[in-house]
């Protein structure tokens, strides 16, 4: 067990632990504020005044791109069910994003630089004056900074030593979800699972475990997701992990891969193609799972009666792991047992002190994101000139 919810299996790959082991000690003593978002110590640059004027809005819409917008994202939808209010999420440049306009909305949008194009292009085509808005943004003169200001709009600092996709439990994710009902401490998790020897000992071994295969010269690391509601937690996950790690011609490509769905299309490349790839299996148990009818099973299927789908979906999910053994292919197991915020919370540790950890052991900096810039200041000269 990774945790009483979380039960993990990792890489069946012998490892070194102890490097990883003493980079993680140093990690923890470091106290960055990175980690100190994950924790129950770290202040917000929002009062509980703010959460007070705007809890009344049952409408929101973030905007925002990247880091900024996507572990709120994952929250909603893994928490879904608990959340009465209703959330858009504008997170790329969209043709209709107008279909998104409704009465009595409340807007957040997200950017650490403030400067973000898109954010920027589909904030002046969504907002509207009878809109209430909130900027969280860095404390200095930017474009949403400004712009914010005109609107008198409310300006929430944004934490300038966390970077957006290390952002989900600083103010950047926690302030929309305390306004979506949700109790913000909840997924504050670090305190506990440092203190967890099961969780410490799995994550040493799962980087250790990592490093040996990226020296083995695979890269792609394919998430085989069986639940819906955590595609955007792995959307979240491939972010971090690629923009963190993948420089100096070195990095893990993330690839989420929708299951049973893909059994039917790239599952046989899995088993039978190049043997360059590292797999995750995710699987959420669900209590209210639909139900087989009886009266509609004919004779030959009648191992089907009464079974519900999520028995049939996790009899695939063990099907294809025993299957993944026999054609020894390298892949970890992540199974949920409860679906709630110190769930996801411990999730998002575990990831981000995987990222971390990985950047060391690959010697580069998980915190910058250097060559995407190239592409900002490319795509503002075109415009210049056109």
């Amino acid at each position: 067990m990774l945790t009483k919810s979380i039960k993990f299996k990792n890489y069946l790959i012998k490892s070194n632990n102890s490097i990883v082991k003493k980079n993680l000690k140093k990690i923890l003593n470091n106290k960055s504020q990175i980690l100190n978002s994950l924790t129950l110590n770290y202040k917000y640059s929002f009062s509980k005044n703010i959460i007070k004027r705007y809890k009344k809005y049952l409408t929101i819409r973030v905007i925002g791109m990247g880091g900024s917008i996507l572990g709120t994202e994952a929250i909603y939808s893994f928490l879904k069910d608990k959340i009465k209010k209703k959330f858009f999420f504008i997170n790329n440049l969209r043709a209709n994003s107008k279909m998104y306009k409704e009465k009595n909305l409340l807007n957040i949008i997200v950017s650490k630089s403030g400067d973000t194009l898109e954010t920027i292009s589909n904030s002046n085509i969504l907002i509207e004056k009878k809109n209430k808005n909130i900027f969280i943004t860095e404390n200095q003169d930017s474009y949403l900074k400004i712009l914010a200001q005109k609107l008198k709009a409310e300006i929430v600092n944004h934490n300038n030593f966390i970077g957006g996709r290390y952002s989900v439990l600083s103010e950047v994710g926690m302030l929309p979800i305390e306004l979506a009902g949700l109790d913000s401490r909840k997924f504050k998790r670090l305190n506990f699972l440092i203190k967890n020897k099961n969780f410490i000992n799995s994550l040493v071994k799962n980087v250790s475990s990592t490093i040996n295969l990226l020296k083995k010269k695979k890269f792609t690391s394919i998430i085989l997701n069986y639940d819906e509601r955590s595609e955007n937690l792995f959307k979240w996950y491939q972010q971090l992990i690629a923009e963190s790690l993948g420089k100096k011609a070195k990095g893990i490509l993330p690839i989420v891969s929708s299951m049973p769905k893909d059994n039917h299309s790239v599952m046989q490349f899995y088993l039978d193609g190049p043997k360059k790839n590292f797999f995750t299996f995710f699987y959420v148990f669900s209590k209210n799972s639909s139900k087989i009818n009886n009266e509609m099973i004919l004779p030959s299927h009648k191992y089907l009666k009464s079974r519900t789908l999520d028995q049939i979906l996790y009899s695939q999910k063990l099907a294809t792991e025993k299957t993944f053994i026999k054609k020894k292919l390298p892949f970890r197991s992540f199974e949920i047992l409860k679906r709630d915020e110190k769930t996801i919370g411990e999730l998002f540790c575990f990831f981000i002190l995987e990222t971390i950890l990985l950047g060391r052991a690959l010697e580069v900096n998980p915190f910058d994101q250097p060559s995407v810039e190239l592409i900002k200041k490319e795509t503002r000269k075109i415009l210049l000139k056109n």
